[in-house]
C-alpha cells in the first residue's frame, strides 16, 4: 500500500518541480523584457535631454528658420516624449534605427559590418576567458602547490587596465617580435582571427582573472564539505571525488561568474577597439559620441543593453535546469 502511495505522489512531486522550472523561466524572460523596456527609455530621454541640436546638425547653422522647421517637424522633434520613444522603439524593434547624423546614412548600414568585428572579437575572448579562467581556477583549488602562484597571477591579471594591457601586448607581440598586427581588424576569417588575437587577450585578461579567482574559490568550498570527506573515508579515488562532487557542485556559481564576465565583455571592447584601431561598434561608439551622433548613440546603446540581458536571461535559464535546489523548492 505504501509503495502505491508513493509511486503515486512521485509524479506529481515532479509535476510540481517541473512547474516551479517553467514558472521561473517565465518569469525571468518576462524580467529581462521589462528590463530591455526600461533602458532603451532611459537610454532615450538621456540622449533626447543631451547638448546640442540634431537639426543644427543636418542643416548647418545658416538655415533658415523655415527649413529648421521643416526639418523638425520631419523628424518629430515636435512631439511628445513619449510619442517619439513609442515611434522609435517601435522602429528599432523592426531594425530601423533611423539616420546617421554626421555621415548621413541609415544606422543599421554603420553597424552592419562593424558588429560581425565586434561579434568575432568578443567570441575570441570569451573563449580564452572560459579557458584560462576556468582552467586556472581549478588547478589553483585542487592544488595546494599551485595555489599561490594561481592566486598571484590572478591578481596581477586584475590588477593591470585593460589599456595598459593593450600598450604592453602591442608593444612586445606586434612591435618588437613582431608576431601580431599592431592595426586593424585584418580580411577574412583567418586573417580577422590573426589580427583579433592581442585584442582578446586584452580584452579577456581582467575577466579571466576574475572567474580565476572565483572558481577557486568556489573549488575550495566545496572541497570542504561534509560529503566530499565522506567520500574520502569511503576511499572513492580523489579524481572522481572532484569530477563528481567538487567541479558539479561548483559549476553554479562558475557559470553565473562567467556569465556576466562575458557580457561584460561587449562594453570592454570599446577601449580595446581604440587601443587596436578595429572598425567595431566600441570605436564607432567613441566617435559617435564625439560628434553627437545621437540616432548611432541610442542604438549602440541598446545593443548592448540587449547583449547583456540576453547573456544573464540564459544563465538564469540555464540554473533553473540545472539546479537541483530549484527543482527541489516547491516539493
Amino acid at each position: 500500500m505504501s509503495v502505491q502511495v508513493e509511486a503515486s505522489v512521485a509524479p506529481t512531486t515532479r509535476a510540481k518541480g517541473t512547474r516551479s522550472v517553467v514558472s521561473r523561466i517565465g518569469g525571468t524572460v518576462a524580467g529581462s523584457v521589462g528590463t530591455v523596456v526600461v533602458a532603451s527609455f532611459v537610454i532615450f530621454v538621456a540622449l533626447s535631454f543631451a547638448p546640442g541640436d540634431p537639426v543644427a546638425a543636418i542643416l548647418g547653422a545658416k538655415a533658415t528658420p523655415q527649413a529648421r522647421a521643416a526639418m523638425r517637424e520631419k523628424l518629430g522633434l515636435d512631439d511628445p516624449l513619449l510619442v517619439r520613444y513609442w515611434h522609435w522603439l517601435g522602429d528599432a524593434v523592426h531594425g530601423d534605427f533611423g539616420t546617421s547624423l554626421t555621415k548621413r546614412q541609415a544606422v543599421t548600414s554603420l553597424l552592419g559590418p562593424r558588429i560581425e568585428t565586434t561579434l568575432l572579437l568578443v567570441v575570441l575572448a570569451a573563449i580564452l576567458l572560459l579557458v584560462i579562467g576556468i582552467g586556472l581556477g581549478v588547478l589553483g583549488g585542487v592544488s595546494r602547490r599551485w595555489r599561490p602562484i594561481v592566486s598571484a597571477l590572478a591578481g596581477l591579471g586584475i590588477a593591470i587596465p585593460t589599456f595598459v594591457a593593450a600598450s604592453v601586448l602591442i608593444g612586445v607581440f606586434a612591435v618588437e617580435l613582431g608576431w601580431f598586427p599592431t592595426y586593424g581588424a585584418g580580411s577574412g576569417l583567418a586573417d580577422r582571427i590573426h589580427h583579433l588575437i592581442l585584442p582578446a587577450i586584452a580584452l579577456s585578461l581582467v575577466s579571466a582573472a576574475y572567474v580565476t579567482q572565483l572558481t577557486s574559490a568556489a573549488v575550495r568550498e566545496e572541497q570542504g564539505k561534509e560529503h566530499v570527506a565522506t567520500s574520502v573515508g569511503r576511499g572513492i579515488p580523489w579524481r572522481v571525488i572532484v569530477r563528481r562532487h567538487v567541479l558539479r557542485n561548483a559549476a553554479l556559481p562558475v557559470m553565473t561568474a562567467s556569465g556576466l564576465a562575458i557580457a561584460g565583455l561587449v562594453a570592454g571592447s570599446v577601449i580595446v577597439e581604440e587601443a587596436f584601431g578595429i572598425d567595431g561598434i566600441g570605436s564607432l561608439l567613441v566617435t559617435s559620441i564625439s560628434g553627437k551622433d545621437y540616432p548611432t548613440v541610442q542604438a549602440i546603446s541598446l545593443i548592448i543593453v540587449v547583449v547583456f540581458v540576453v547573456v544573464m536571461t540564459v544563465i538564469d535559464i540555464a540554473q533553473a535546469m540545472l539546479d537541483p535546489r530549484l527543482r527541489e523548492s516547491d516539493r
